[in-house]
């Protein structure tokens, strides 16, 4: 296995497979293939040329403005991102190495950004993967029980040189996600999407109030969760309240004629 993970000093960057339909190249509005460090196309990321603007972004993100949220499959918790996980706050990419073992999952955030997901390697490429982006470990964001750090390294290592029609992931958290945990739940298409909807996403608002969406798949539910830290705690809060109010509108509309 250490020839394994030594093989990565003779790749490039730019060699690892990626796809996201929601990952557009603001310049040139397509799907950007194959620029991860181990699998990302994720919306703004990794750009050749950080504008100042977004050196500042990275500089001042603030982990109070993710929203809370847990992840149901059923009636068991599968995912859950709480205050505390907030509290452990992140690092500069040139401190994370220190603390990462092969085989860690990596989140890579800056504001107004998808977060960037990456499975280390070896720590050296994660100055690379950050493009300067604070990250945090997340091993233990998802409750799946984990495969062994070899396992998670081979499975990110096998998928080197993969074509773009063979990618099965839609974004670098469902991607790193597998990696760790191997379920197919992560992949493209992974599930059956009938009857009734398993999955439910609850966001917590406040203290005392909460939002609970209902999805049929893992991969729709990460989707939305994405988009939603991409957002930030308060766009979506005022996103949540706008559509409710809306609904109510229509529904005492409907009750009057």
């Amino acid at each position: 296995m250490g020839n394994q993970v030594e093989k990565l000093t003779h790749l490039n960057y730019n060699e690892l497979p990626t796809t996201d339909p929601n990952g557009f190249d603001p310049e040139d509005d397509t799907p950007r293939i194959g620029v991860s460090y181990i699998f990302s196309a994720d919306d703004d990321e990794l750009e050749d040329n950080i504008e100042e603007t977004e050196k500042d972004d990275v500089k001042h993100y603030d982990c109070r403005n993710e929203l809370e949220c847990a992840v149901y499959f059923r009636d068991e918790c599968i995912y859950e991102r709480n205050s505390r996980f907030g509290e452990v706050g992140t690092l500069s990419c040139e401190n994370l190495p220190n603390k990462c073992n092969p085989g860690d999952l990596v989140e890579f955030v800056a504001i107004g950004q998808y977060p960037h997901w990456a499975v280390c390697i070896k720590c050296d490429f994660l100055l690379d993967a950050s493009q300067g982006k604070r990250g945090r470990i997340v091993n233990d964001l998802y409750k799946f029980r984990a495969l062994s750090p070899d396992v998670v390294v081979q499975n990110a290592m096998e998928q080197v040189g993969m074509k773009e029609r063979d990618v099965c992931w839609k974004n670098s958290e469902c991607f790193a996600a597998w990696c760790r945990f191997g379920k197919r739940e992560f992949k493209i298409g992974g599930e059956i999407r009938i009857g009734k909807q398993p999955y439910k996403m609850k966001l917590q608002l406040s203290e005392k109030k909460s939002h609970v969406l209902d999805f049929q798949s893992l991969e729709d539910l990460i989707m939305e969760k994405r988009r939603n830290d991409q957002m930030g705690r308060e766009a979506v809060i005022q996103e949540l309240e706008n559509h409710l109010n809306g609904t109510e509108d229509t529904e005492n509309d409907y009750n009057c004629n």
